[in-house]
């Protein structure tokens, strides 16, 4: 609606800087409307994600669609699916050395750059969805991030999150902790060195190269997401067993990182609305994930015929006791250490929290079926 007294206003302002204007040249510039600076930006963003994957693909579309629609088409991502610019695990150093603006991936997938970068992402019996928001949000975790990051030329913001993920899909049955000697599964991060502490082998393959390695036998097992994300890659159809719950990613977070010099040329406002983007796709995906599994899990179980299969008892608490050794190792010194030290006093605060909300929930709600 047009609002007429403004509209008054601004003509009787024109009108009056007009007269003054013309009454006194010298204060032309002065009355002269401000020039808007509207110029526009565009970036590329390499993901580590298989081209049309739902969930995990479609989060980096959507970080570029709010980022154009919050600038008014100002600020526009081009999104690339891994292997269409570069490699899925090159995109870090793609970003890093400017060869793209912006990446939408895994934080894990940088451990050989710094043992500190799974704490990002998800590290075995760690952090769930909420708390890992919760400590990078409120807890000191982004600074110590920024510090990470920064010190490869990037900026990573939370742009995804799975929430809670499977185990993985076996050929066959874990009954022992014997079981896991010698396997062979595609397991990244932390839960990899986990396994390997058990004797198995761990295997990092992106995802658009998993379905090959387990149709061909070249591994034994894989874990991907959970059941939305790993349906769509079709892994039900090699390996008949699936694990849960996933200890080695109980809430895995996203990243969107960009290139810190890109980062720093942007305006406060632009740098606004890439995080403000990233955020709310953070939202947006764990609910989507959380329904969107529910949905494939029924499917997968009741058209497929997946047999779901919970670890047992010496198997889970093996791998608890690994992983505390595995988390510890990778936090010895320097910053490493101190984001090592701020993780696991946030987590420690946090499941004093959970155990009477969550976790005393979940158990109380299963009284009532």
């Amino acid at each position: 609606m047009i609002n007429r007294r403004n509209m008054v206003g601004a003509g009787l302002l024109g009108v009056a800087g007009a007269a003054a204007a013309f009454a006194n040249p010298e204060d032309a510039k002065i009355l002269a409307p401000a020039k808007i600076n509207r110029s526009r930006r565009k970036f590329n963003m390499v993901t580590t994600w298989p081209k049309g994957l739902p969930g995990l693909g479609r989060a980096a579309e959507r970080v570029a669609e709010r980022v154009y629609a919050m600038s008014d088409g100002l600020m526009e991502i081009k999104v690339f699916a891994a292997g269409e610019l570069v490699p899925a695990f090159e995109s870090f150093d793609a970003v890093a050395n400017g060869s793209a603006d912006m990446y939408h991936g895994a934080e894990y997938y940088w451990t050989a750059k710094s043992s500190a970068f799974p704490f990002f992402t998800a590290v075995p019996f760690g952090m769930t969805a909420q708390e890992i928001m919760g400590w990078i949000d409120f807890g000191g975790g982004q600074e110590l991030w920024d510090e990470l990051s920064g010190q490869f030329g990037v900026k990573a913001i939370q742009g995804a999150n799975t929430g809670h993920q499977m185990g993985g899909w076996f050929r066959k049955e874990i009954n022992s902790l014997d079981d896991l000697v010698g396997l062979k599964m595609r397991i990244p991060g932390q839960g990899g060195d986990v396994l390997r502490a058990l004797g198995g082998s761990a295997i990092s393959l992106s995802g658009g190269e998993i379905y090959q390695a387990l149709q061909t036998g070249s591994i034994d097992a894989t874990e991907w997401v959970g059941p939305w994300n790993d349906y769509s890659l079709g892994f039900h159809r090699e390996a008949p067993y699936y694990y849960g719950p996933g200890f080695h990613e109980p809430g895995a977070s996203l990243a969107v990182g960009m290139n810190l010099k890109v980062w720093e040329s942007l305006t406060l406002g632009e740098q606004a609305i890439i995080k403000a983007a990233c955020e709310s796709v953070n939202h947006t995906s764990l609910g989507e994930f959380t329904y969107q599994n529910s949905v494939y899990l029924d499917l997968l179980v009741r058209e497929h015929g997946t047999k779901l299969r919970s670890f047992p008892p010496e198997v889970v608490k093996a791998m608890a006791e690994a992983a505390a050794d595995v988390r510890a190792a990778s936090g010895r010194d320097g910053i490493e250490k101190r984001i090592y030290e701020s993780f696991e006093k946030s987590l420690k605060l946090m499941r004093g929290w959970a155990k009477v909300s969550d976790g005393a929930y979940y158990t109380a709600r299963e009284l009532g079926k």
